[in-house]
């Protein structure tokens, strides 16, 4: 079973740019799917993006067209661009995958 920890989260402003990575303490190759999930203060944790090990790609509408999800095998990591952030996409970050295993999350604040 792997273990996931993320990093690359922070303060930005609007309209700014992160990318959060999602590293893995052991293979990824052989998961099926990964994704990114989010939770705002006072909110239920909602699915940001989701990969498949065929890199088939679902995004929840209200980031579509601004984030983009990807994964390096190689490099046993998984990645969140997020661009053109929004106060709305201030949440902490969580990666997952499919088979169970989530990371410990990562802050992501979008203020000016």
């Amino acid at each position: 079973q792997v273990q996931f920890v993320e990093s690359g989260g922070g303060l930005v402003q609007p309209g700014g740019s992160l990318r959060l990575s999602c590293t893995a303490s052991g293979s990824i190759g052989n998961i099926l799917a990964m994704g990114w999930y989010r939770q705002a203060p006072g909110k239920q944790r909602e699915l940001v993006a989701h990969l498949t090990r065929r890199n088939n790609t679902n995004y929840a509408d209200s980031v579509k067209g601004r984030f983009t999800i990807s994964r390096d095998n190689a490099k046993n990591t998984m990645y969140l661009q997020m661009n053109s952030l929004k106060p709305e996409d201030t949440a902490v970050y969580y990666c997952y995958a499919l088979s169970g295993e989530w990371g410990q999350g990562t802050q992501v604040t979008v203020s000016s």
